[in-house]
C-alpha cells in the first residue's frame, strides 16, 4: 500500500510516523508530505531516509490512503483533490466533521458507517475521541439524557508554538506567546476561539460531535473547556445523568470490558488516571467513578488519554486498519 502523511513534520505528523512504526501497516511506499519549505528535506521511518514531496506532487503519485493532520484550510482545499485521484483521505482537522456527507469515525465504535465509497473520512476532536471511548457502552446500556464537561487540556492540543511557551515560562525566557496569556502556573479557560454564543470552538466539538459518532441527538450535551500548563494528555471531569440506574460495580465492569478503554479507579492506593501516566499510550483511561449524590440516576467519570495518540494519530491509524481489514481500500 501506499500512504502519504500529510503534515509530516507537525506534532500529529510525526506521532503518526511513530504509530504506523508500532503496528506496522502494510506499507509498501511511504510518501511524507509537508509544505513548500519542507520539500526536498529528509525525515527517516524504519531506519531508512525518505524525502518529503510536495501536497501536488503527492497527489500525483496516487497514494491508497492519505493520513491528513495539516490544518482545516489544507484539508477543504486538497483532501478533494486526493479523493478524485482514487486516495481515501482521513483526515485529523475540523474542516469535515461535521459535513453531513462525510462519516466522523471512532472505529471501535462506528466503524461499521465505513464504506469504500467513503474518499474523505473524517478523525473527531481528541477531547471528544476519549470521552465517546467510555461513553458509548454506558449510553447503550442506561440510555444518557444529559452529559456536562469539564476538560483539563494538555498546551500540546494547541500545537508546537504552545509546547514551546511553557518550555520558555519554565527557562524564564520571553518569547513568543501562542496564548494570550501567560500559561505557567495558571488556567486559561480558552480552548480555540469564542463564538457569537459565548462558547468556544473547542466546546462546540464536544457538544456536537458525540451525537454524530452515536447516530443519536436524543441527550443533551454542555462543556467548558480549559487549557493548563501540562505538556501532553487530556483529562476530563464528566458529569452524566441517565434514562435508567446504574450499578456501580456494573459501571466498573461494562467499562473494564470495553476495548480500548482501562479502569484506574483504586483509591485506596491513589490509583487514578493522570495525563502524565497516559503518555505514549493508546488507551483511555477511566477514573474516580461514583455516584453523583446530588441527582438521580446520575454519574461522574474522570477520563484521561493521550491527545496526541488516541486523540489524532493513533485514530487516524486505527480508521486506516479498519478499512484494509474490512477490504474498503
Amino acid at each position: 500500500m501506499k500512504i502519504a502523511v500529510v503534515g509530516a513534520t507537525g506534532m500529529v505528523g510525526t506521532v503518526m510516523l511513530q504509530v504506523l512504526e508500532e503496528r506496522n501497516l502494510p506499507i509498501t511506499e511511504l510518501i511524507p508530505v509537508a509544505s513548500e519549505r519542507s520539500a526536498g528535506k529528509k525525515l527517516s521511518y524504519k531506519g531508512k531516509e525518505y524525502t518529503i514531496v510536495t501536497l501536488a506532487d503527492a497527489v500525483a503519485l496516487k497514494p491508497d490512503v492519505a493520513l491528513f493532520s495539516a490544518g482545516g484550510d489544507t484539508s477543504l482545499e486538497w483532501a478533494p483533490k486526493f479523493a478524485e485521484v482514487g486516495t481515501t483521505v482521513i483526515d485529523n482537522s475540523s474542516a469535515w466533521r461535521m459535513d453531513p456527507t462525510k462519516k466522523l469515525v471512532v472505529p471501535e465504535i462506528n466503524g461499521d458507517v465505513l464504506t469504500a465509497d467513503d474518499k474523505i473520512i473524517a478523525n473527531p476532536n481528541c477531547s471528544t475521541i476519549q470521552l465517546v471511548m467510555a461513553l458509548a457502552p454506558l449510553h447503550a446500556k442506561y440510555t444518557m439524557k444529559r452529559v456536562v464537561i469539564s476538560t483539563y487540556q494538555s498546551v500540546s492540543g494547541t500545537g508546537v508554538k504552545a509546547v514551546q511557551q511553557l518550555d520558555n515560562e519554565e527557562a524564564g525566557i520571553d518569547g513568543e506567546m501562542a496564548y494570550p496569556h501567560k500559561i505557567g502556573r495558571n488556567a486559561l479557560p480558552h480552548c480555540d476561539i469564542f463564538l457569537d454564543n459565548g462558547y468556544t470552538k473547542e466546546e462546540m466539538k464536544l457538544v456536537k460531535e458525540p451525537k454524530k459518532i452515536l447516530r443519536d441527538d436524543s441527550f443533551s450535551v454542555t462543556a467548558t473547556a480549559v487549557r493548563i500548563p501540562t505538556a501532553g494528555g487530556h483529562s476530563e471531569a464528566v458529569n452524566v445523568q441517565f434514562e435508567n440506574d446504574f450499578d456501580l460495580a456494573e459501571v466498573r465492569q461494562i467499562l473494564s470490558e470495553t476495548p480500548g478503554v482501562i479502569v484506574e479507579d483504586d483509591l485506596a492506593n491513589n490509583v487514578y488516571p493522570m495525563p502524565i501516566n497516559a503518555h505514549n499510550k493508546d488507551e483511555v483511561f477511566v477514573g474516580r467513578i461514583r455516584r453523583d449524590e446530588s441527582q438521580e440516576n446520575t454519574l461522574n467519570l474522570w477520563i484521561v488519554a493521550d491527545n496526541l495518540r488516541k486523540g489524532a494519530a493513533t485514530n487516524t491509524i486505527q480508521i486506516a486498519e479498519y478499512l484494509i481489514a474490512n477490504n474498503l481500500v
